[in-house]
C-alpha cells in the first residue's frame, strides 16, 4: 500500500512520525512523509520518502501579539496547503494526517477519492474531563471545558478557512466551509489514532467512537549507532547528570538560560548535560557536558532527572525512561503536559518558563533527584508505557482501510 503521512511543526511535531513511517515500511507498505526541508534528514534516515512542505514555523515568532501570531499561522497553512498537494502528486492509497495538517488533508484526500485517518500526538476532541491543551489545562469543569473545547476548533477552523477555500479551488471541489466538513467528518465517525499513552492521558468517557488512545509512536533512530565518544566519556566519569533543554522554545536566550541552569546545578551539587537547541544553550566545565541533536532513547536513561519544556515527545521520552522531570512549560500545549507530569507524581510542580530562576530550579533539581518518589512514579508509568504498541495500532488501522 503507498502511504502518504502528513505532519508539519516543530522537531517535536514530526519526529515522532519517523517512527510510525519506519514501522509501516517494516510491514512491507511504501511509505513518503511530507514535511519541511530541514527535517528531510531525519525523514531519509528512517528510510522514509521525503516530500516537501514548504511551510516556515518561524516566521513571526517575535512577538506582535494576537493578531500577529493568526496571521503567521494563516500564512503558515496556505504555505502548508498548496504543499499538500505537490506532496500527493506521486499518488497515495492511504492519507495519514497529523493535527497541524488534516483540515487541509480532509479535502486532499476527498480529491483522491481515498481514505484517510488521523494520527495526532494531543488530544483535541472536546471533552468534558479537561479543557483544550492549548489554553493551559486549566480545567472549567465539565460543561465549561466542552464549551471550550469546541471554541477552540472554531478558532482552529478560523485560521484554516482561507487555505481550505483555496484548496478546494484548486482541486475542483465544490465549495464547502470548513466547519461543515468538519461536522461531516465526526457524523461519519472519521478516526483518529492518538500517538500519547494511556498511563498519561486516559480516553476521554465521552468522546464519539473512532477516537483511540494507542500509545506513542517514537522518533526513529539506530539503535546500533553509539553516543559520540565524548558524551560516553563524560557519561561514565561520575554519577548520572541532570538534563536540561528547551527544544524548539527560547531562541536567543541561550547565554542568559546556560548561565542559570549552570548556576542551578552548582547550587543543587549536580552534574549537568545541557542540549543547545533552538535556544542555543552552551557551557563548559568538568561537570557539564554540551550535546547537540541527540535521540532521547539514548541519553535519558542515563539521566538523574530531565529539565525540559514540557513538549508532547520530551514528555512521553523521559516517562519512558524512567526518570523523574522538572517541567518548564513555555506556551501551547505544553502547561497541559507538564500537569499531567506532575499528577503523575513523576515530576515537581511545574516552573512556568518566565518565573524560572537559578535558585528556584536548584531547588527543584534537589527535589526530583533526592526525593525517591519522584522515580518510583516516573518507573510505574514508563512500565504501562512499555506494554502499548502505538505505531502497531496504526498498522493495524491501515491494514483495515486497504
Amino acid at each position: 500500500m503507498r502511504i502518504l503521512l502528513a505532519a508539519a511543526g516543530s522537531y517535536g511535531d514530526v519526529a515522532p512520525y519517523t517512527g510510525l513511517g519506519a514501522r509501516l515500511r517494516e510491514a512491507g507498505h511504501d511509505v513518503a512523509l511530507a514535511t519541511q526541508e530541514s527535517f528531510a534528514p531525519l525523514v531519509r534516515g528512517a528510510g522514509l520518502t521525503f516530500r516537501l512542505l514548504p511551510a516556515d514555523t518561524s516566521a513571526g515568532g517575535g512577538g506582535g501579539g494576537k493578531r500577529q501570531l493568526m496571521r503567521t499561522a494563516a500564512a503558515f497553512v496556505r504555505e502548508l496547503g498548496a504543499g499538500l498537494v505537490e506532496a500527493a502528486e506521486p499518488g497515495a492509497d492511504v492519507l495519514l494526517l497529523s493535527t497541524t495538517t488534516a483540515p487541509l488533508g480532509w479535502h486532499l484526500a476527498e480529491a483522491m477519492g481515498v481514505p484517510s485517518l488521523g494520527v495526532y500526538l494531543q488530544p483535541t476532541h472536546p471533552t468534558r474531563e479537561f479543557a483544550p491543551v492549548v489554553t493551559g489545562g486549566r480545567s472549567l469543569g465539565g460543561p465549561g471545558n466542552r464549551a471550550l473545547g469546541r471554541f477552540s476548533l472554531r478558532m482552529a477552523d478560523r485560521v484554516y478557512a482561507d487555505a481550505a477555500a483555496d484548496l478546494r479551488a484548486r482541486l475542483s471541489l465544490r465549495p464547502a466551509a470548513l466547519s461543515a466538513l468538519r461536522r461531516r467528518q465526526e457524523e461519519a465517525g472519521w478516526p483518529v489514532l492518538h500517538g500519547f499513552s494511556s498511563a498519561v492521558v486516559s480516553r476521554p468517557a465521552d468522546w464519539r467512537a473512532g477516537l483511540d488512545v494507542v500509545g506513542n509512536w517514537w522518533p526513529h533512530h539506530d539503535p546500533d549507532t553509539p553516543l559520540p565518544a565524548p558524551y560516553e566519556d563524560f557519561l561514565r566519569a561520575g554519577p548520572p547528570p541532570v538534563f536540561i533543554g528547551f527544544g524548539s522554545m527560547a531562541a536567543g536566550e541561550g547565554a542568559r538560560l546556560s548561565e542559570l541552569a549552570v548556576s542551578a546545578l552548582r547550587k543543587a551539587g549536580l552534574r549537568g548535560v545541557l542540549q543547545e537547541g533552538r535556544a542555543a544553550l552552551m557551557a563548559q566545565g568538568d561537570d557539564i557536558l554540551t550535546v547537540d541533536e541527540v535521540p532521547h532513547a539514548l541519553l535519558f536513561p542515563r539521566m538523574a532527572a530531565v529539565v525540559h519544556h514540557a513538549g508532547a515527545g520530551t514528555t512521553a521520552a523521559g516517562l519512558r525512561a524512567g526518570v523523574p522531570a522538572i517541567p518548564v512549560p513555555v506556551m501551547a500545549d505544553q502547561p497541559f503536559w507538564a500537569s499531567r507530569l506532575a499528577g503523575l507524581g513523576a515530576a515537581t510542580a511545574p516552573v512556568p518558563f518566565k518565573e524560572l530562576t537559578a535558585e528556584r530550579l536548584a531547588e527543584q533539581l534537589g527535589r526530583a533527584v533526592r526525593e525517591a518518589a519522584y522515580k518510583e512514579a516516573a518507573r510505574a508509568v514508563s512500565r504501562r508505557m512499555g506494554a502499548e504498541d502505538g505505531a502497531g495500532q496504526v498498522l493495524k488501522a491501515v491494514e483495515r482501510l486497504g
